[in-house]
């Protein structure tokens, strides 16, 4: 769990997302009370519980980004979904105990990497061992990669196949297999193939002999159980309209049964109970038609803070392209780099660019910064291309040039931006 305050928190989400100063407040504080629980005695700790969010505003503004860096800040399990998927719950779709299963898994690849990458230093000195005995050269020659070309036959471990699991369907059958799976012996089979190729499989195999899988499990559930974060998209799709009349009997269904998980349920999963009372719950959506007072009242409460995001305009169109950690500006340059084509973008055309998309989201469906990437593919579209070009200017002239005629165009804008 991090330490930073919550002023460095909003410090490191300025370096991804721009302006929304609102909504990383928000999100800063319930990191950092997190952080302060832990701090508590256990009676006191277990009765503070953490204030959702529900977060309203257009797609592309940055709701999902902020989630998203604020978990990897805080090195959280994070768990991404969209109510929409839940709409047809007790018909055909998934059934909401699924996010807590969900977000275990992540839960445990995230400590499972950890692990891994704590013992990866000697089991590339194992896995190098094995290989020189295998080879009958010198540990230090095969460490310095002198035999990454020769062939060389190992022994490798297959998982056991389990061909009529997949005919039964169903995520509920995945517990099952992975419970069968670790019954049945795995099968060893001897592989010819390139050192290079044998020492990533053999740092595998000593790196999950040397992790302890029961230590795994266990962080794991502490994990998600503590500082688990799930962001539940759409969710203003699954609320009633004022005024609706219909068959919409599955959008308060799955309020129903999102309500319980929300508010702090038990549900078992392959690595065992996990309580939800204390993962973070983001709830976000654009609210365009509906409003967050048409979700029942017993969701609306369990999301006490609300925050608004703005849309974005066309400075901070530009301030994306240029201000952020790995701006699209930067992508593009470092892409086309790797072919021999040096671009630069003069601040003019930066600010054209920014200017077109602005206007393109105003005349056309406002997607955020996802326009971005449209217009600038159409800008870089002939450089793109080509190869070798050396070092090419993009200047405001030439982005006018590569996008007035489709702007003008509202036919044309239609179907390329």
């Amino acid at each position: 769990m991090t330490e930073r305050t919550p002023k460095e928190i909003v410090a490191e989400l300025d370096k991804y997302v721009i302006g929304q100063d609102e909504a990383k407040r928000a999100v800063a504080v319930a990191l950092r009370n997190r952080y302060r629980r832990k701090k508590l005695p256990p009676e006191l700790a277990r009765e503070v519980i953490p204030k959702n969010i529900l977060m309203m505003g257009p797609t592309g503004v940055g709701k999902t980004e902020i989630a998203r860096r604020l978990a990897r800040l805080a090195r959280a399990p994070f768990l991404k979904v969209e109510a929409t998927k839940f709409t047809e719950v007790g018909y055909v779709g998934r059934d909401v105990d699924s996010i807590v299963r969900d977000l275990a898994e992540v839960a445990y690849q995230l400590v499972m990497r950890e692990k891994t990458e704590a013992v990866a230093e000697e089991a590339t000195r194992q896995a190098n061992a094995e290989l020189a005995s295998l080879l009958g050269v010198p540990l230090a020659e095969v460490g310095a990669g002198r035999y990454e070309d020769r062939l060389v036959e190992i022994e490798v471990a297959e998982e056991p196949q389990l061909p009529f699991m997949g005919m039964l369907g169903g995520e509920q059958m995945q517990g099952l297999t992975d419970m069968l799976s670790g019954l049945l012996p795995k099968r060893r089979v001897r592989r010819r193939m390139r050192v290079r190729e044998a020492r990533e499989v053999l740092k595998n195999q000593v790196a999950e002999a040397l992790v302890d899988k029961e230590e795994v499990t266990q962080e794991a559930v502490r994990r998600a159980q503590e500082d688990g974060i799930v962001f539940i998209d759409e969710i203003d799709k699954v609320a009633s309209r004022e005024g609706f009349k219909g068959p919409d009997v599955s959008g308060e269904g799955v309020q129903r049964d999102l309500l319980p998980i929300v508010e702090g349920t038990v549900v078992h999963t392959r690595l065992g109970p996990i309580s939800t009372e204390h993962v973070l719950f983001i709830g976000a959506g654009a609210f365009h038609v509906a409003k967050p007072s048409d979700l029942i009242p017993e969701l609306q409460g369990r999301f006490p803070i609300r925050v608004e995001l703005k849309p974005l305009t066309a400075e901070d169109f530009e301030r994306i392209l240029t201000q952020t950690e790995s701006s699209l500006i930067r992508q593009y340059k470092a892409l086309l780099a790797a072919d021999g084509t040096e671009v630069e973008f003069t601040p003019e055309a930066i600010r054209a660019v920014a200017r077109f998309a602005f206007r393109a989201n105003q005349e056309l469906e406002d997607i955020g910064a996802r326009r971005l990437h449209t217009v600038l593919e159409r800008v870089l579209e002939e450089i793109g291309f080509e190869t070798d070009l050396g070092q090419v200017t993009i200047t405001e002239a030439y982005v006018e040039e590569r996008l007035a005629p489709v702007v003008e165009s509202r036919d044309l804008s239609k179907y390329i931006l």
